[in-house]
């Protein structure tokens, strides 16, 4: 796992959304798995420029996005559907049904989800899956104690999930318990995976991740397991990294080697 500290959030997006374009000049049909919430929006508002400004093509790409709610209509404003289409979507020139979202409202979820799998298949995998992480280690919906080899399924949230996300919603208006979302084996079948945290809420949380034990009680720390992942932090994320020097001096030599034209 490589761990990037960046001295801002945007300067992690920045790196984010630039590999993201790369890979999308060479593949133009890139698949890519979407995460929400308040810390990819970086990311999204720079693939929009890009697209916008240098006329970047998304036509062909295909996207597979973490997680949704149950109960919450597509046009819900809390919705993950909604939010994909605030801050990307609508954004890029991406027709609708190359987007898929775990399933919601299906009479047989469990079949629905197998199905969600499958797209993912069919699709030939995911080449870049894009993550955030919980205070508590979850990646996706998948709380702490979530099987390691777990797929698409649905998931009752925590109370630690359910509270840091109760500031999205109003007083009195009732907050789902239930999600749908990739396993952390469909995670884990990505190509390449690239997580962003920051802030002092998630230095525990991105501790246990890149140095604790692999445990189902850290959900992230399954990604140790994966041949290619990267980790953009923060100074207030990275404050509990006891190798921090050392990561900052591997991404020195990373650099090196670039400019010696060895990578």
């Amino acid at each position: 796992m490589r761990v990037i500290e960046c001295t801002h959030p945007d300067e992690a997006a920045e790196l984010v959304a630039n590999d993201i374009l790369a890979a999308l000049a060479k593949k133009p049909d890139l698949v890519l798995g979407l995460a929400t919430g308040s810390t990819p929006i970086g990311i999204y508002e720079r693939l929009v420029r890009a697209h916008r400004e240098d006329g970047v093509d998304f036509s062909r790409v295909r996207t597979f996005n973490l997680d949704e709610y149950i109960g919450l209509s597509a046009e819900h404003p809390q919705s993950y559907r909604m939010f994909m289409r605030e801050h990307l979507f609508d954004g890029i020139d991406l027709a609708p049904e190359q987007s898929r979202f775990p399933p919601t409202d299906d009479h047989d979820l469990q079949a629905a989800c197998a199905g969600f799998e499958a797209a993912i298949r069919e699709a030939g995998g995911i080449d870049i899956q894009i993550l955030g992480i919980g205070a508590n280690g979850h990646i996706g919906f998948n709380e702490p104690t979530s099987s390691l080899a777990s797929r698409t399924r649905v998931k009752t949230l925590t109370d630690k999930t359910l509270h840091d996300n109760a500031r999205f919603y109003e007083e009195g208006e009732v907050q789902p318990q239930l999600a749908t979302t990739m396993g952390i084996g469909t995670i884990l079948d990505a190509k390449r995976i690239v997580l962003q945290a920051f802030g002092t809420k998630k230095a525990q949380a991105v501790r246990a991740s890149v140095e604790g034990p692999i445990s189902s009680f850290c959900p992230a720390s399954a990604l140790q397991m994966h041949p290619s992942v990267t980790m953009y932090v923060d100074p207030a994320s990275a404050s509990m990294l006891t190798m921090r020097d050392y990561y900052r001096r591997v991404r020195e030599n990373e650099r090196s080697l670039d400019e010696l034209g060895f990578r």
